[in-house]
């Protein structure tokens, strides 16, 4: 029990050794949810535009059918 009581006091340091860990540890848990949400949003962006060029190249493609079945070509 001693051992783990050394252990957590770091010679004297352990308090100002814990926090550290502490504040690393919420600052790493912060960039990983910013990411996260980053990503998510980033992604909605992205299917809103695919979705956005995908109707466009259906209407570019049914006007160049209507020209052509109109022009005769069909």
């Amino acid at each position: 029990m001693e051992t783990i009581r050394a252990f957590f006091n770091m010679g004297g340091y352990g308090g100002f050794v814990w926090p550290a860990y502490g504040v690393s540890a919420i600052v790493l848990v912060g960039l990983i949810v910013m990411t996260v949400r980053s990503m998510r949003a980033r992604e909605a962006e992205l299917a809103n535009l695919q979705a956005v060029l995908g109707s466009r190249r259906a209407a570019a493609q049914a006007q160049r059918s209507n020209r052509k079945v109109l022009d005769g070509d069909a």
